[in-house]
């Protein structure tokens, strides 16, 4: 079997239900001083010393340096928002909206108003570090170096922010605006194309999603001595990542498949059960278990939609 990464096609076509009680849009927003400011005089200082023309040249600054406290908050958004936000939502539109099912909602603002508390606290540590770290800039920067690019504390945290918003799931046909009916009719035809291309992509995620997982566990469990590749010891490395990940995506293929699709639903609860009791030490130690539960899983890929193997 070709272990190279799988290619989604398309899933199968769909007839579209309404998702509108199912689901909910979501959006996150944090916003985070970034530090950085372009400096006009000295990409013009680049620009003249190389005889370039005016204006190729950009040469931006960090206003703090290497800020740890910076960092820290900075990094810390990042996986709010790819390693968590995404990993419990689905993409819905290319504005940021995700999708998040009606019965996800109690984990997702558990999740969020935790992850909020602590991302506020690094913050607040960093305004506190944020004076010092401004006044040591000058030794950093050299003649890059403007006072007057530094706001106050005050100033500082206005550009920090942190939300959740939560917006219903609109239906096709609910254009509840004064306007002729024939205009009314372009809309909801333009609406109903938007929603059913939009669930399609979510049942593509979602599909692609378990594709990934399992052909990264098959790639993973492809015995060293047929030319699987392997550690400095001749023996597969398994992370316990592995697993996690399988797992994950049967909860995805549970909890957003949304159209009631029975294929995804025998999928789900085929995987489940080959997943069953499947730990990562049980994969590391037992070379037998580990060829049997990569079959199991070569088996599972050949039955998913769509797939470019």
């Amino acid at each position: 079997m070709n272990n190279t990464a799988l290619n989604l096609v398309t899933a199968p076509k769909i007839s579209v239900p309404s998702i509108s009680s199912a689901a909910m849009l979501v959006e996150l927003s944090v916003s985070v001083w970034t530090g950085i400011k372009k400096d006009k005089r000295a990409s013009q200082d680049v620009e003249a010393q190389n005889g370039a023309d005016t204006g190729v040249a950009k040469v931006s600054k960090k206003l703090l340096g290497d800020c740890a406290e910076l960092k820290a908050v900075q990094d810390f958004t990042a996986n709010v928002r790819t390693g968590i936000h995404y990993a419990m939502t689905m993409p819905w539109s290319n504005s940021g909206l995700r999708l998040l099912p009606t019965a996800k909602y109690f984990d997702y603002t558990k999740t969020m108003t935790a992850l909020e508390a602590d991302w506020w606290k690094l913050v607040e540590t960093f305004l506190a570090a944020y004076d010092w770290e401004a006044a040591q800039a000058q030794a950093k920067l050299g003649s890059l170096f403007a006072r007057d690019e530094y706001p106050t504390v005050e100033k500082l945290r206005e550009k920090f922010r942190f939300s959740v918003n939560y917006i219903p799931m609109p239906e096709a046909g609910d254009w509840r605006l004064n306007m002729q009916a024939e205009a009314v009719d372009v809309l909801t035809a333009h609406y109903e194309k938007f929603y059913t291309d939009q669930t399609q992509r979510l049942v593509t995620a979602t599909w692609t999603v378990a594709a990934e997982a399992l052909t990264a566990m098959s790639d993973r469990l492809a015995d060293p001595d047929a030319g699987g590749k392997a550690n400095k010891n001749g023996s597969k490395v398994f992370r316990d990542s592995l697993v996690e990940n399988m797992l994950d995506a049967i909860d995805k293929l549970e909890v957003f498949n949304l159209t009631g699709d029975q294929t995804m639903q025998t999928m789900q609860k085929r995987l489940r059960q080959l997943m069953d009791g499947v730990t990562p030490d049980a994969l590391r130690e037992d070379r037998e278990y580990r060829l049997a539960v990569k079959r199991e899983v070569d088996a599972a890929i050949k039955a998913l939609p769509s797939l470019d193997l």
